[in-house]
């Protein structure tokens, strides 16, 4: 099983895998439903991968102008995918 199949497959547990860095807990919990962890985590960071997250997380809650504020820190332009897509392309850039 590959490093994304398990992280997917670990959405089934109640808790995240635990030596996943904090770009890669965000995105676990934001699947879960807990969009207010998956910032906490992150909102503090700003490193080009946790960027890219809480660009994401900022589109998902419907702040555009936030969200291209953290896409351009990542050095990026917001992508023109579904949110699922985009999340699904953030686990394979991390993978």
């Amino acid at each position: 099983m590959t490093k994304l199949e398990e992280f997917k497959k670990s959405l089934e547990n109640a808790n995240p895998i635990a030596e996943l860095a904090p770009h890669l807990q965000a995105l676990w919990y934001d699947a879960k439903g807990d969009w207010s962890k998956a910032h906490s985590l992150i909102d503090h960071l700003d490193d080009p991968k946790s960027s890219r997250v809480h660009a994401y997380l900022h589109r998902k809650e419907g702040d555009i102008w936030n969200a291209d504020y953290w896409y351009r820190k990542a050095g990026k332009k917001r992508p023109e995918l579904t949110l699922d897509q985009e999340w699904e392309q953030l686990l394979q850039l991390f993978y």
